[in-house]
């Protein structure tokens, strides 16, 4: 990887390509002013890795994270709901899983992440993801789905490390507030690790500040849990 810029008290980031999965992978890499810390992979909604997804990642960087969003879509980018669609049913479960631990193989190879686990945010099919991937991989030790859309079955929750502080809004049909109950219920019976499951005033998507749903009283309120949980267990 290039050298990264030196720090001028502020996030430095970059475009960054790694080997996952067999193939070459692309991803934003954000490092926080003092140049190391811990690592949190960033996982993107159904758009593809937007400005908004690598807005998180910089500012989880501002936090003290070194944040890395893989781009899971190979460079492209959904312009609306029909083309996201098929985006993400063109990207099976395991495939995505096996590129995001491709990721989570390089973040903590940097010099710079000065965690031995990383943490895990994502949203709608990302938030998915961080389900998926911190249920398959045990270097994965704190999981932050924002309203993460399961793909079919849930994944086996067996050999789950991370713990898991989830957001959801209460106003979100693409998923009932109900149905956390099976999610809480598998982790549990799985790997005896409970959940936190929250729950806001607020619609899907409710942290895309680019959004229709975005909901700013929600979004900072899941932010300032967000943050301490991952600093808590990443150190």
């Amino acid at each position: 990887m290039a050298e990264l810029p030196k720090s001028t008290g502020a996030p430095a980031h970059q475009n960054v390509t790694f080997p996952s999965g067999g193939t070459t992978a692309h991803g934003y890499l954000a490092l926080p002013p003092s140049g190391s810390g811990p690592g949190v992979i960033v996982i993107q909604e159904w758009w593809g890795l937007t400005d908004h997804i690598a807005d998180v990642a910089d500012r989880l960087a501002a936090e003290g994270f070194v944040a890395l969003a893989p781009d899971l879509y190979g460079g492209n980018v959904a312009h609306d709901n029909a083309e996201a669609l098929r985006m993400m049913q063109a990207l099976p479960v395991s495939r995505g899983v096996e590129l995001l631990s491709g990721a989570v193989d390089h973040l903590l190879s940097l010099e710079e992440v000065t965690s031995d686990t990383v943490g895990a945010v994502g949203f709608c099919m990302g938030g998915g993801f961080v389900l998926y991937l911190a249920a398959a991989e045990p270097r994965v030790s704190a999981a932050v789905p924002f309203y993460g859309v399961i793909q079919g079955e849930l994944p086996d929750f067996s050999g789950l490390k991370a713990e898991i502080l989830g957001h959801y809004g209460e106003l979100d049909r693409t998923i009932p507030a109900e149905s956390l109950d099976a999610l809480r219920e598998a982790v549990q019976e799985q790997s005896g690790i409970t959940p936190d499951l929250r729950l806001y005033p607020a619609n899907h998507a409710f942290f895309n500040t680019g959004g229709p749903t975005y909901d700013a009283e929600s979004a900072s309120l899941a932010w300032e849990r967000t943050v301490p949980f991952l600093r808590e267990r990443l150190g």
